[in-house]
């Protein structure tokens, strides 16, 4: 100091700096070598324009990141917060640490550990769909359904409930040609259930099949999926169906009406159109049982429950018909690329449908316990050398129209099943006991000797659904499957040698 006691510039002032600035130059960064008391004068302050800011080291570097492990000082956290208070991270975290099967009330720190660096997977979050839609878009379709990126829309397409079918579509047209339009109404699914229908011309196999799938007795009958015969087809003896009708439930049953067997009128066309017959087949009429053999092989081949219908009881050439169409029925193929999954059997065995004889119009006399065992003997001989499942498996008994009739009446008890005349039940309750009777008794109705129709028809179809499905072929199929096979199936049938040798030796 000088005598007037005042600092000297040269020794304090420009020395003092200049030794200060050496000392931020040589020491590291961060440390002030003047000691505490002089450190608030020459802290560098933030500029506003921010034109000659020194780099930022001394100024970014916080004690919370110093004080961090090093494993997590290798990948420093861009959005960590400024100040040293730890801040919880967004819920959103904790449903990531659930992905990463992580457990309820894990800490924040430790859900942004095992997530691994935090803004990209955090921003991915936000774009992912719902849970439950990742799940359903992901069930059942293996290996490709393990992207990242998964699209709500068909996740939520996979919830959506088959269509539904409002009138049958042909399968087989009637040039007995395979039809496509089928199989967008097919799933990828195996709980399904075949019934397929024959008889002969006139006997009600449309409208059972229509009750059976869709319809109630009290509809109108045009409205019915199969259309039955009008008024004016009967009269000329025309039939309504021709080929194969397809027709598939809400609960995933197939329902095939077929044309009639051994018609006259389907004769008839053929010979008065000048049709143009294959050149295996010499005569009108061997052609016309040729296609009748052909779609009753068919169904033998690709359907669980095959109905029978008659209306009267019985003839003799509907037994050698299905004799001669068991005999022609093509052997169940062998495992193709097509199916599911194996059903672990042997490759040479071969597979019958359930049979069921219906027998439509019945009168008052057949519903006789009597009369009822009668026609089960008659059909349990003439089924007897039959591979196909004519027995034990449907009863009339089960219906609860013979009541206190055991089950050891009926012994060869066959799968066949009543229905009497489908008549109006507003006309029926008309037709009392008659005049000159009491009162009482003139106000019930006539007694019939059986339930109504609509009670007999909503039986059968219970029973029905509830048919044990057996296999069709050596390995599970699916709906989509089954198409596959059926058509496989009748292209065979069409070609088959078997066919060709018997209309020989029928011309």
């Amino acid at each position: 100091m000088s005598e007037s006691g005042h600092s000297q510039p040269g020794m304090y002032g420009q020395g003092r700096r200049r030794r200060r600035r050496r000392g931020e130059r040589d020491g590291p960064p961060g440390q002030n070598l003047s000691g505490p008391s002089r450190d608030r004068e020459y802290q560098p302050r933030e500029r506003r324009d921010g034109s000659e800011d020194p780099p930022g080291p001394l100024i970014q570097k916080t004690p919370i990141i110093l004080a961090k492990p090093p494993a997590e000082r290798a990948k420093p956290s861009q959005n960590a917060p400024a100040s040293g208070a730890p801040v919880l991270e967004k819920p959103i975290m904790l449903m990531k640490a659930r992905d990463d099967a992580g457990k309820p009330g894990t800490l924040p720190e430790a859900a942004a550990q095992s997530a691994g660096p935090g803004p990209s997977k955090m921003e991915k979050e936000g774009q992912r769909p719902t849970q439950p839609v990742y799940q359903i878009q992901n069930r059942g379709m293996g290996p490709s359904a393990s992207g990242s990126v998964v699209d709500p829309m068909v996740g939520q397409s996979k919830l959506l409930h088959p269509e539904k079918m409002k009138h049958s579509i042909k399968l087989v047209d009637d040039q007995m040609n395979w039809c496509d339009s089928a199989m967008e109404y097919l799933r990828d699914q195996t709980d399904m259930l075949v019934v397929g229908v024959i008889g002969l011309q006139g006997t009600g196999k449309s409208t059972i099949m229509s009750l059976l799938s869709a319809n109630t007795p009290e509809e109108d009958q045009r409205s019915y999926v199969f259309r039955a015969q009008t008024q004016e087809i009967k009269e000329r003896g025309g039939n309504q169906s021709t080929g194969i009708d397809f027709f598939i439930t809400q609960e995933r049953v197939i329902f095939l009406d077929t044309q009639p067997m051994l018609s006259p009128s389907i004769l008839d066309h053929v010979i008065n159109n000048d049709r143009k017959l294959p050149p295996e087949y010499n005569l009108p009429h061997t052609y016309v049982e040729m296609q009748c053999l052909q779609i009753a092989a068919f169904l033998f081949t690709v359907c669980h429950v095959v109905i029978v219908v008659q209306d009267w009881f019985t003839d003799l050439n509907i037994y050698r018909f299905l004799q001669t169409a068991e005999m022609l029925k093509p052997s169940t193929p062998s495992a193709s690329h097509d199916s599911t999954g194996s059903s672990g059997s042997d490759d040479g065995a071969e597979y019958y449908p359930h049979i069921v004889f219906v027998q439509n119009k019945a009168r008052r006399e057949d519903f006789c316990p009597r009369n009822l065992k009668n026609m089960y003997m008659v059909v349990d001989k003439l089924m007897a050398h039959s591979h196909l499942k004519y027995k034990g498996t449907l009863s009339i008994l089960d219906s609860n129209i013979f009541p206190g009739l055991g089950q050891e009446y009926l012994d060869p008890e066959v799968n066949m099943f009543l229905l009497p005349v489908q008549e109006n039940d507003r006309e029926e309750n008309l037709n009392k006991a008659g005049s000159g009777t009491y009162p009482l008794f003139s106000l019930l109705p006539g007694y019939r000797g059986h339930p109504t129709f609509s009670t007999m028809i909503s039986k059968l179809r219970s029973q029905m659904l509830a048919m044990p499905r057996c296999q069709l072929s050596h390995t599970i199929l699916t709906e989509k499957n089954w198409f596959h096979y059926a058509a496989r199936i009748w292209d065979g049938v069409k070609k088959s040698s078997a066919l060709s040798e018997y209309s020989r030796l029928l011309s």
